[in-house]
């Protein structure tokens, strides 16, 4: 009789990486800097000091899909949100703003970063399509990489997020191993 191992029982030694291991602030902010100048513009810069969020906020994100699975979040005030659309739209910008203008901005914005984060992961890794709205909830506090920049004032937030809870650590004796 032969068994397949399906991969959802873990060996003790098995473990998933998490981003701290894989990536770090510098990278981020680096990508983050590289993502702006392309997408809002030259004179557009990024400065590396922590702001305060306001209570009203909007994230945008997309999923990475491989070795490393998790998401990359764009969070700022939902008036920032509106700036940055505006900034990447350029003279093309309607006015008023309509949510979706706010929505495919945001969500674009975010699709450059996170697809600059996936190439800087081990691969192959897959992109989800962005979304927008409430940042998804962190699940593995030991798995996120938070750069805190402002843009124009604005504070902005970009982390690098595991999606799965750690792996549970097997006690000596589950194994057939004495203490």
């Amino acid at each position: 009789m032969s068994t397949i191992d399906t991969g959802q029982r873990r060996r003790s030694g098995d473990s998933r990486p998490v981003i701290p291991e894989l990536i770090d602030e510098a990278t981020i902010r680096s990508i983050a800097e590289d993502a702006w100048i392309a997408l809002v513009g030259e004179e557009e810069i990024l400065l590396p000091i922590p702001g305060e969020l306001p209570d009203d906020v909007l994230s945008s994100w997309v999923d990475v899909v491989g070795p490393w699975t998790g998401t990359v979040v764009l969070t700022t005030g939902r008036q920032t949100a509106a700036e940055l659309t505006r900034a990447l739209l350029g003279d093309s910008a309607p006015e008023p703003l309509e949510p979706e203008d706010v929505t495919d901005a945001f969500g674009e914005i975010a699709n450059v970063v996170g697809g600059n984060v996936k190439a800087a992961l081990p691969g192959p890794s897959a992109l989800s399509l962005p979304e927008v709205g409430s940042a998804p909830a962190v699940r593995n506090p030991a798995d996120v990489c938070r750069v805190d920049v402002l843009w124009r004032g604005e504070p902005l937030t970009i982390s690098v997020q595991g999606a799965l809870p750690p792996l549970p650590v097997p006690h000596p004796h589950e194994n057939g191993e004495s203490l």
